[in-house]
């Protein structure tokens, strides 16, 4: 992720935790009834999905770029006794080292040049433990709002093709959703929630 970004939501969560901003967005709704066992949860901005994971009993990793998003999941995990850790992580080059029940990434590889953004997708697949979760969210080409992206550090999705990065495994959810955003511009994203096969 370019600084720019990192930089773009590292300003939008001091300002949720100043206005006590928290509540899960509609892809970590999607998500969440999904997620057991140990979770990892890429790019998870300011935790409300980690945290409440962790309430639900699941033992969290949460990594971003962010350190104001980091410290607020610390202090409220902290705060609550939730297995969560947070951790501040460059996630462009981040290598996932070890299996997980759960890996979510909502929001985070269309940040990423179109090389680096598959090569994390195929990192995600491979570290899912069989029976366990994918859960994918990115925005997709037919956007339009371009204002936190810095040029050539960011990859749109084809329509499709994040499903069938998890070929061979069920596609337990697949939605297309389109937002406005400012300046009269639209934000498409594609949300996946993939199970691998039981071993």
């Amino acid at each position: 992720m370019s600084r720019h970004s990192i930089g773009f939501f590292d300003s939008q969560f001091r300002n949720q935790v100043t206005s006590g901003q928290f509540a899960l967005n509609p892809f970590e709704e999607l998500a969440l009834p999904y997620l057991h066992g140990e979770v990892l949860d890429l790019g998870c901005g300011l935790g409300n999905l980690a945290l409440e994971a962790a309430r639900r009993g699941c033992r969290v990793t949460a990594l971003d770029g962010s350190d104001a998003a980091i410290a607020r999941i610390r202090e409220e995990a902290l705060s609550a006794r939730l297995a969560v850790e947070a951790h501040q992580a460059d996630l462009l080059h981040y290598g996932i080292d070890r299996a997980y029940d759960s890996i979510v990434c909502i929001g985070l590889l269309m940040f990423f040049p179109e090389t680096a953004a598959r090569a994390a997708l195929a990192d995600i697949a491979r570290h899912v433990r069989p029976g366990g979760v994918a859960v994918i969210n990115v925005l997709v080409e037919g956007t339009t709002f371009m204002g936190m992206f810095e040029p050539g550090h960011y990859h749109l999705f084809p329509r499709g093709s994040v499903a069938e990065a998890f070929a061979g495994w069920e596609i337990v959810a697949d939605s297309f959703d389109t937002f406005p955003a400012p300046g009269a511009t639209l934000k498409v994203f594609d949300s996946v929630i993939a199970r691998k096969p039981a071993a």
